[in-house]
């Protein structure tokens, strides 16, 4: 496995390969992998040859008072990781943006509900640094979870809207066995609270299957008084939801049959 932390070493590299014909895929996190992750890995190896893992805590889609500063980090343990699960390239800039950085990529529609209420700026962000990762590693499919569902609806706009020659593929979230979506911030969680948080996707699940479970969720969110609800939403056949337990957010949701 090959580590790159140069942006322009990663992106010649990249470039090299595309005159070769090679099929390059892209696994973009954020690092503090987890299982969920391994799948995403585990799907885009089947994909195509070579295969890129980028970790970059990316700053931007950060919000002040968030948690940017003591996010989950463990490079030592990823890259084990990565090494195991036959990764080729582990690309983890320092940073992907230059001092006096000025552009930005604006999506006006996906971004506006859900997360992208609460969380203002927060889809800038993200749109702005997968654009640079697209650009840097020239994959021709990008590998993403639905955990995150509006994040991938964004990407496959990013894709159609700029014809980005490459395809985003979805794939379906991971859980652990009381049915919590893997996610770097779990970590957060005493064991406490991941038993409260198990009520989420097992409450937001059985909702998804209701005509009216939209209103019915978010009751029965309420009751539990831990959770700070924060939207619940279906939207394009899937029931989204974001919660806070303390200072902890949490989001998920289901496919509607």
């Amino acid at each position: 496995m090959i580590e790159i932390f140069s942006p322009s070493e990663m992106q010649s590299l990249a470039l090299q390969w595309k005159i070769q014909g090679k099929a390059t895929v892209l696994v973009p996190t954020m690092g503090a992998l987890h299982k969920g992750h391994l799948c995403l890995i585990e799907k885009a190896r089947k994909l195509g040859d070579p295969l890129v893992v980028s970790i970059y805590v990316n700053p931007t889609q950060f919000g002040p008072g968030e948690d940017y500063q003591v996010y989950p980090r463990n490079y030592e343990k990823d890259r084990l990781l990565c090494r195991e699960q036959g990764v080729d390239v582990l690309f983890a800039p320092p940073s992907l943006y230059h001092e006096e950085h000025s552009s930005w990529v604006v999506e006006e529609k996906i971004s506006l509900g859900r997360c992208g209420r609460s969380r203002p700026g927060h889809f800038k962000g993200v749109a702005t640094v997968l654009m640079k990762l697209f650009w840097l590693v020239q994959p021709s499919k990008a590998v993403f979870g639905w955990k995150d569902a509006q994040q991938l609806e964004l990407v496959q706009r990013l894709a159609r809207d700029f014809y980005l020659p490459m395809e985003v593929i979805g794939v379906e979230t991971v859980r652990d066995e009381n049915g919590l979506a893997y996610s770097s911030r779990n970590a957060y969680l005493n064991e406490e609270q991941k038993r409260i948080a198990s009520q989420f996707p097992r409450i937001l699940k059985e909702a998804a299957s209701m005509p009216e479970g939209e209103a019915w969720a978010k009751k029965e969110l309420e009751k539990i008084p831990c959770f700070k609800l924060d939207y619940v939403e279906k939207v394009n056949g899937r029931l989204c939801a974001a919660l806070w337990i303390d200072k902890i957010r949490l989001i998920d949701n289901f496919p509607c049959p």
